[in-house]
């Protein structure tokens, strides 16, 4: 959504202002590229997962008992977490997966006093439909 002039010229104020206040901080947030600070997390989480994958193999051909079991779990642990970090972060660096705006409640479209859902696609959809088709009868 863009900005209206008058929160645009705002804007500019406040950054002039954080220019003539501290300029050294100001390039430094103005340099930063958010995208920079999510590939740094991805190659953190890919790291973490080679350490994951090297502490299951580990906890696999040591023979020590109980200790082997647990070295194994927690490379996986670490595998598993590595992955969510990583994923997490690729989808804010590319904005896949962000939600759609809300409509306004008292939008036109809304007809039989149901709200309208954004379209889903795939599998929980279809089901969905199928199970609210068997709940009124249709």
């Amino acid at each position: 959504m863009p900005l209206s002039e008058h929160e645009q010229r705002m804007l500019e104020q406040i950054e002039s202002a954080l220019y003539a206040e501290d300029p050294k901080f100001a390039h430094a947030v103005r340099s930063t590229n958010p995208q920079i600070h999510y590939k740094r997390r991805i190659v953190k989480a890919a790291l973490g997962f080679v350490v994951g994958v090297f502490a299951l193999m580990a906890g696999l051909v040591i023979n020590a008992g109980t200790a082997t079991i647990a070295i194994s779990v927690t490379g996986f642990l670490l595998m598993v977490v590595c992955c969510v970090w990583a994923l997490t972060s690729w989808k804010r660096m590319t904005g896949i997966g962000s939600d759609p705006a809300p409509s306004a409640p008292g939008a036109p479209g809304g007809g039989g006093g149901r709200q309208a859902k954004p379209a889903k696609s795939g599998f929980m959809e279809r089901m969905e439909e199928r199970w609210r088709r068997r709940t009124e009868g249709d």
